[in-house]
């Protein structure tokens, strides 16, 4: 169980909340002409499904025809004033008066129409203009513009996207986030987002993002944009660009980030440990917990991604050091009858620091497993061997992690003759219906009696998996059928106690009336 990678999953913040700006995500882009209305931008070569901008403003032509009739009706009255004899006006005077002031009216009215259909039609000109500019930044930028509704679904993406990314608009429209990001780095980045949003809704530039190009290459991008709220105020989703980073600046602009957030995590104390009990198959009996780190972030993102990401930029050990000193610290609860499963990586095996860190802590070496959880193949197992050999020789025992899932874990079993070896949980599920699991595992059972190891089945989740592992032999096992970790050091007290297999319903495991092995489980 590498390194206790597991996750524990937390949904993401909503984009926007009751006290950020309401900022409505278009369907299309949008320009705001002058008279405060907006104009429809139209795409070349169906980009978008938008309006023609050269069209008049909705109702345009309603109000022509009302002024047209207006100044109609205002002739007329002034034409009959003028012309035709009236008994209204008590003097003929003032029935020319108000022939003139009708005619003056007229003449406003169409002065008024005049003035009206040339401001629209610079609106038009400039709404044309402004459509015309989106459309050659869209088809000529560099940068890549795209929207996501707030299921994270891709709504619009200009055509930047086939640079970049490999992929046409419309392969990318109704496609979601995770085809161009990992879903890690897409809490990350949308976190960091709204992390650097201003009052106005809008996110400076700097968000380093990590992309997947169509054929499966990492590539790094400069994210800029704005979380979006719809008009019921809920939100709606994310718009912005994304500009394509060089290889020596995001390579250093990756590292720096990484670096600064490992050793945050490092300096402050943001690493939790949590034990996953280990039990004997025969008895049922807890006998050893392992070590299983989690992180204190505001992403959520796995202790695999953590390690991984702190190996790439060299720090690694570091990270692996205060993994361990953590456990070795929350080790202290754990019942004294309990042996202690640590992951290590062989590089780590080798600092010099180690037996200093193992031999300060307050559980004593032969409670001390240390599990090997590198998967690529040691280039000298020699200075390995001699590494750990004064320690085992003061009761430490090692352990190799994932047996079956690698050559590498073989070559480590094969070199280093550990004490424990512990099958990859892909071995264990559904291996009572798989005749090839069956095969391998009860291979390994005779191959572990051979070397005079213990086998561990690890990812034990169905009572059909614990009947078939102890069916085969194996006499000491892990998973969330015979309990799940805990955090909680009221939890580890209770182990030492338990003496019958329970399922997370509580309810008893059919694995408990199976053949006994031959040989002794680790104690």
């Amino acid at each position: 169980m590498s390194h206790g990678r597991g996750r524990d999953r937390s949904s993401a913040p909503p984009a926007g909340g009751p006290d950020r700006p309401r900022v409505e995500c278009p369907s299309v882009p949008s320009v705001p002409s002058e008279a405060g209305s907006v104009l429809s931008v139209s795409l070349p070569d169906g980009l978008l499904p938008g309006a023609d901008a050269s069209r008049g403003l909705p109702g345009q032509h309603v109000l022509v025809c009302l002024f047209t009739f207006q100044v109609m009706f205002a002739l007329s009255s002034a034409a009959a004033l003028i012309l035709i004899p009236s008994g209204l006006f008590p003097h003929p005077s003032l029935q020319t008066l108000a022939g003139c002031l009708a005619l003056i009216l007229t003449g406003a009215t169409i002065l008024g129409t005049r003035r009206y259909i040339r401001s629209q039609r610079r609106d038009r000109t400039r709404g044309r203009g402004a459509a015309d500019l989106i459309n050659t930044v869209l088809l000529t930028s560099r940068e890549w513009l795209w929207v996501v509704d707030h299921r994270g679904t891709f709504t619009f993406s200009s055509r930047t996207s086939l640079t970049l990314l490999g992929y046409e608009p419309a392969e990318l429209v109704g496609q979601p986030w995770s085809t161009v990001i990992e879903p890690e780095d897409l809490d990350r980045a949308r976190l960091s987002v709204l992390a650097s949003q201003d009052p106005d809704g809008f996110a400076g530039l700097g968000v380093i993002v990590r992309c997947r190009h169509r054929d499966g290459s990492p590539l790094w991008m400069e994210v800029s944009g704005r979380a979006c709220l719809g008009a019921d105020g809920t939100p709606a989703g994310f718009e912005g660009t994304g500009r394509l980073l060089t290889s020596p600046t995001a390579e250093e602009a990756a590292t720096t980030r990484s670096r600064a957030r490992i050793r945050g995590i490092i300096s402050g104390q943001r690493l939790l440990t949590a034990f996953q009990p280990i039990h004997d198959l025969t008895t049922g009996h807890v006998i050893g917990a392992e070590a299983l780190s989690r992180f204190v972030s505001d992403d959520g993102v796995s202790a695999d991604y953590w390690f991984g990401e702190a190996s790439v930029v060299g720090l690694g050990n570091a990270l692996e050091f205060a993994a361990l000193e953590t456990a070795l610290k929350a080790a202290e609860a754990l019942p004294p009858s309990l042996y202690v499963a640590l992951n290590i990586s062989p590089d780590t095996c080798l600092d010099t620091r180690l037996p200093q860190v193992l031999e300060g802590s307050h559980v004593s070496l032969d409670r001390i497993i240390l599990e090997l959880t590198e998967r690529l193949p040691v280039v000298e197992y020699g200075l390995l061997t001699a590494a750990l050999e004064p320690l085992r020789q003061r009761g430490l025992r090692i352990a190799v992690d994932d047996a079956g899932s690698g050559f590498a874990s073989m070559r480590h079993i094969l070199h280093l003759r550990p004490d424990i070896i512990k099958l990859d949980r892909s071995l264990i599920a559904g291996i009572r219906d798989n005749t090839g699991q069956l095969a391998l595992g009860a291979a390994m059972v005779e191959f572990a009696k051979r070397i005079n190891a213990t086998l561990v089945a690890e990812g034990i989740e169905t009572p059909a998996d614990l009947s078939a592992v102890t069916g085969l032999g194996m006499t000491a096992g892990q998973g969330y059928l015979l309990g799940r970790p805990s955090i909680q050091p009221r939890d580890w007290a209770t182990w030492p106690h338990q003496t019958r297999f329970t399922s997370p319903d509580g309810m008893p495991s059919p694995g408990d009336s199976c053949p006994v092995p031959e040989h002794d489980p680790i104690s």
